[in-house]
């Protein structure tokens, strides 16, 4: 595998749909076209930001409905989504004038806001604690998942990540992130 292509959900309709992930989150629509199964469907495809791409199936006659999902086996609990730490603020700022409420959270290796689209989907929005390159991620989190399970403690903290860069020699930036409720809740 070279990573995910595209991820397809369900949507409701397409003005409200577009107005949660383009006009909020800032993700280009980049291709609106039939979906090639059902031609009484909309399918509309958005940047993510860094060239992947999440999809919707939509159709005007749907209503949008933000109650949360019931989450059941072979459902989707959330979509996380990485930004820029230096956006957090801002992002918070544009949630609350959109009348979207959030939680924020200090996960340990990263920094959370969770609030739901417009069809009650949660959506993660999340921030690096430490700038390090991409195509080592992978290796990051099993050397801090390997310092954690040695610590003994229920997750990930920054502490272990920070180890984990230094043992493998990677060099970061750490980003400014701020305080927040830690570890566990929604």
């Amino acid at each position: 595998m070279q990573g995910v292509d595209h991820i397809t959900l369900i949507g409701s309709n397409e003005a409200d749909t577009i107005e949660f992930y383009r006009d909020l989150l800032g993700m280009p629509l980049v291709l609106r076209q039939p979906n090639l199964d059902d031609p009484n469907q909309t399918h509309l495809f958005f940047d993510t930001g860094d060239g992947r791409i999440l999809t919707f199936f939509v159709a005007p006659d749907r209503q949008s409905n933000a109650q949360p999902h019931r989450h059941r086996v072979g459902s989707v609990h959330h979509l996380s989504f990485k930004m820029n730490a230096e956006d957090f603020e801002d992002t918070k700022q544009a949630l609350n004038e959109a009348g979207h409420g959030f939680n924020e959270f200090d996960r340990g290796i990263f920094h959370s806001l969770y609030t739901r689209d417009h069809n009650g989907l949660t959506i993660e929005l999340s921030a690096d604690k430490f700038e390090f390159p991409e195509d080592r991620r992978g290796e990051v989190l099993a050397k801090a998942q390997e310092l954690r399970e040695a610590d003994g403690v229920d997750f990930a903290e920054e502490r272990h990540l920070e180890q984990a860069l230094d043992e493998l020699g990677i060099d970061a930036e750490k980003n400014e992130l701020p305080d927040a409720p830690t570890g566990t809740g929604v």
